[in-house]
């Protein structure tokens, strides 16, 4: 019990360096101002038909899309670029208690972290489309203009038929942010990982390379690139769908019944999985890191 004490205790004391810290301010500003760019086209859409959104719609539409996961996630860079968070209370800490224990200390502060950036995420894109919305369970006739029309697809929208038909607004809400909030756990700890084996520039490298990674197995960028038929583009899709980190985060690259994509639960537990690995390895890994605290202020 004690033990879980200090983890807590350590994860808190990093907390205190956001007060009116410059960098954790401009993650956010800059985090609700992508919400504004990219759930613009929702709102303005559902004001020109004069119709009414469900009021976690715009968060759907928005970040049903790999390309608005890797944008918001990107984010987290900038929110971690201290990694791995020495700062005048370290020294302190390590006096008292072990490696191990600080370093969970870290991972879980990087957990509550980044779950705040999403749930602000969320509530940011619920507060920009909340004077034309209700909180009903259920689709919107914007929703059905959408989904069933080509206007998703001429205004940037990705509103899926499979998304109406098989779930409702809250429950594609919960999956959404959980496959976003697993995803960029993932690059976080990857970032991690990597700056305690090699250092800050590598962890900030590791984290856009993972993105190029998922960025550059996009089905429909193979497509263009490769000019590949139907029956081709399926096999790529289905492969995509299990090897793209992006394409698990991705809600509609999943499995309703219909296809060989990987089903929602596979996707949380390869996540998972590769976040407990990322990890455990840097618990191995923090043996032989040495800790510098030159210039740091007294």
């Amino acid at each position: 019990m004690y033990k879980i004490k200090q983890i807590f205790l350590v994860a808190m004391y990093n907390f205190r360096g956001w007060h009116k810290n410059p960098r954790v301010i401009i993650t956010f500003a800059i985090a609700f101002i992508l919400c504004f760019l990219l759930s613009d086209n929702a709102v303005r859409f559902a004001t020109e038909k004069a119709t009414t959104m469900q009021i976690v719609e715009a968060f759907v539409w928005t970040f049903g899309d790999s390309t608005s996961i890797l944008l918001s996630s990107l984010l987290l860079v900038l929110l971690f670029a201290d990694m791995p968070f020495i700062n005048n209370g370290t020294p302190f800490y390590l006096m008292r208690i072990d490696r191990k224990t600080w370093l969970f200390g870290q991972g879980l502060y990087i957990a509550i972290a980044t779950l705040f950036y999403m749930i602000f995420i969320l509530l940011s894109t619920v507060f920009l489309c909340m004077r034309n919305s209700f909180i009903g369970n259920m689709w919107s006739e914007t929703a059905a203009i959408l989904g069933y029309s080509r206007a998703g697809q001429a205004i940037a929208l990705p509103a899926h038929v499979t998304t109406l038909e098989m779930s409702l607004p809250y429950q594609v809400m919960f999956s959404i942010f959980a496959l976003m909030l697993l995803y960029a756990l993932l690059m976080a700890f990857i970032m991690l990982f990597f700056n305690i084996v090699k250092g800050q520039l590598a962890g900030v490298l590791s984290a856009f390379i993972f993105s190029l990674y998922g960025f550059l197995l996009n089905p429909e960028l193979l497509r263009t690139l490769f000019q590949l038929r139907n029956t081709q583009m399926y096999r790529a899709n289905v492969a995509l769908g299990w090897i793209s980190p992006l394409n698990h985060a991705t809600y509609h690259m999943h499995n309703f019944g219909f296809d060989l994509l990987p089903r929602l639960w596979h996707s949380y537990a390869i996540f998972g999985g590769l976040i407990i690995v990322f990890f455990m390895l840097t618990l191995l890994s923090m043996k032989r890191y040495n800790f510098n605290f030159t210039g740091m202020e007294g």
